[in-house]
């Protein structure tokens, strides 16, 4: 991928909103994670109904994988995690990341993220044409909430720049992938060492290395034995120094 992959391109601004019916399999990116403050192991699905959010995924990596500490019955109604989602607007990194989107005229209306009750071990997505979704039955705190918003709207950010992005394209995902990772601070120290990974001295890249391989493990187009690690490694050094919007790693 060029290092213009991600790139601003003009066009009228809009608004992006939800709407009922399927989504197009080119347009679908949802996302499966591990809960610990919140880090995010982020899955690829296809076939997503929006009134059910019954998802059909092509690898099902258990929510907890990675969180041997966390709770296995998570109890937040859709009512308690809407709330949270108000609380998480209101925090500085959502509210410039929406901004952003603005001004990159993707207009981000009311209903653009919303709490669901999902029947897999999801954390939430973020689906182009539909906007993000928070999974209230599997989020208990508010930073894990706070992380999935950041999280998704770097990927609805990478998507409303991007002229030609594919979620269906290995290159393109990992690209997107290792920036959220980046940027989002799923990767942070302290996430890390809750989760059981103690190594110090570089431990950033490694998470985000492991965690976007994971994503793309249930992507059909990275199938194959190095299919997947060699599209992130061709991305790794373009897409993990582009820091838009933020301009330096936040």
């Amino acid at each position: 991928m060029e290092r213009g992959h991600f790139r601003k391109f003009e066009r009228k601004p809009r608004v992006i909103s939800g709407r009922k019916g399927f989504l197009n399999p080119k347009n679908s990116h949802f996302f499966h994670y591990s809960s610990v403050s919140a880090g995010l192991v982020l899955q690829i699905s296809f076939l997503f109904e929006v009134r059910t959010y019954k998802c059909s995924l092509y690898h099902n990596t258990a929510k907890m994988a990675e969180d041997p500490t966390s709770s296995q019955s998570p109890t937040t109604t859709v009512e308690q995690c809407q709330f949270m989602i108000q609380k998480s607007l209101r925090t500085p990194t959502v509210r410039f990341l929406r901004e952003q989107l603005e001004k990159a005229g993707c207009g981000v209306a009311d209903n653009f993220i919303k709490a669901v009750n999902c029947e897999q071990r999801l954390a939430g997505g973020y689906m182009r044409g539909e906007g993000i979704v928070v999974c209230s039955n599997n989020i208990e705190m508010q930073d894990e909430v706070d992380q999935v918003l950041i999280h998704e709207l770097i990927h609805a950010f990478d998507d409303c720049r991007a002229a030609n992005l594919e979620w269906t394209n290995c290159a393109h995902h990992a690209c997107s992938e290792i920036r959220a990772g980046h940027l989002s601070g799923d990767c942070h120290y302290k996430r890390e060492l809750l989760r059981g990974f103690l190594k110090i001295r570089g431990h950033e890249q490694d998470c985000i290395r492991r965690r976007v391989l994971k994503s793309l493990s249930a992507n059909p187009d990275c199938s194959g034995a190095t299919v997947a690690k060699d599209s992130m490694e061709a991305v790794w050094d373009v897409c993990y120094n582009d820091t838009e919007p933020f301009g330096r790693v936040p």
